[in-house]
């Protein structure tokens, strides 16, 4: 019987090394380097301006070439919206989707090197060379109430052979959120607020600590959306707090568009438990939270007291059986 006891010992032992060995045994992917950064910049990367119908606003924005070599590129404006997306269940940024909230884009013309004013524009910048372009917009005499979005692009052109002939290579963009003067209503909701305790990271689910929500505008003007992800320890300690300004989670978020909002505790130990309050704000004000306790175990604990559970269980198991055995041979 002692015989059996040292095998099964030694099989268990071995079992929980080589379990230990594979969950700690990750294999990581190479990573592709990126080819450099873009070389061309635009400043300031959005404008808020009022505007009015029957009125005429000029601004400027600055190009700049920080490579070492001339560059010519092309301005011109496009209308700022999001479309829902079935296959993903998700709002993307499109560029070519006209609403009633984008038609600024069509109000806007640039000056070119002539001092004529045309809906497009191009422009030659020298090696590290800042250019300055002026534009304007011109409103009808009738305009929509809310908010009005577009995006003034500027993109690069090269004179490299293809089947086209000229293509673009960077197009940085500014966008502009025009407010009118008209009836301004500013609503929105909340929906699908969750935490989880884990969360996938360049291919791997990791345990993280997260939160994320949707918040849809129901308004005719933007405003800003943001998440309050707040952790706190079972005795009242606070490990983890993001406050409703902080830009880590704040998203802008345009009329008749829904986007996530999100955030993640991404220092969260590799075990613990804590209770985690995740509060949505909408235009700067707390629309709805959600609380929920979370306890972080390594999948290697767990493995390790199933292990040993299922040494005891056996242990006791052969114990029991050398008494029976001991007071049967002692009756014998």
């Amino acid at each position: 019987m002692g015989s059996l006891i040292k095998k099964f010992s030694v099989v268990a032992l071995a079992l929980f090394v080589g379990v230990v060995f594979v969950l700690n045994s990750n294999t990581y992917a190479d990573e592709e380097g990126s080819s450099g950064g873009t070389s061309i910049s635009i400043s300031p990367v959005s404008k808020i301006l009022q505007i009015s119908a029957s009125s005429v606003y000029e601004d400027t924005f600055k190009i700049s070439n920080n490579s070492e070599s001339p560059m010519r590129f092309e301005v011109y404006a496009t209308p700022y919206a999001f479309s829902y997306s079935e296959e993903d269940d998700a709002y993307k940024l499109g560029f070519s989707k006209e609403t009633t909230y984008t038609q600024i884009a069509r109000w806007i013309t640039f000056r070119d090197v002539n001092g004529n004013y045309a809906e497009t524009a191009n422009f030659t910048a020298g090696p590290n060379e800042t250019i300055e372009v002026a534009y304007k917009i011109s409103t009808p005499d009738s305009i929509p109430g809310g908010g009005q979005y577009a995006v003034l692009f500027a993109h690069t052109l090269s004179d490299d052979a293809t089947s086209s002939g000229i293509k673009t290579e960077a197009s940085p963009g500014l966008v502009v959120y025009g407010r009118s003067d008209g009836e301004t209503i500013v609503s929105g909701e909340t929906s699908d607020l969750v935490i989880k305790q884990s969360m996938v990271v360049d291919g791997n689910e990791k345990n993280i600590i997260n939160a994320s929500a949707k918040a849809k505008n129901t308004g005719n003007v933007d405003f800003m959306a943001a998440g309050s992800l707040k952790v706190t320890g079972i005795f009242g300690n606070v490990y983890y707090e993001t406050k409703a300004d902080s830009t880590e989670s704040r998203v802008s978020i345009i009329p008749e568009t829904e986007l996530t909002v999100s955030d993640s505790w991404d220092d969260t130990p590799f075990f613990g438990m804590f209770n985690v309050e995740w509060t949505v704000y909408l235009n700067g004000e707390a629309k709805e939270t959600i609380t929920k306790f979370v306890i972080i175990i390594p999948p290697v604990i767990i493995i390790v007291a199933i292990l040993l559970l299922t040494i005891i269980i056996v242990w006791i198991t052969i114990i029991v059986r050398m008494r029976k055995e001991r007071r049967s041979k002692f009756v014998a």
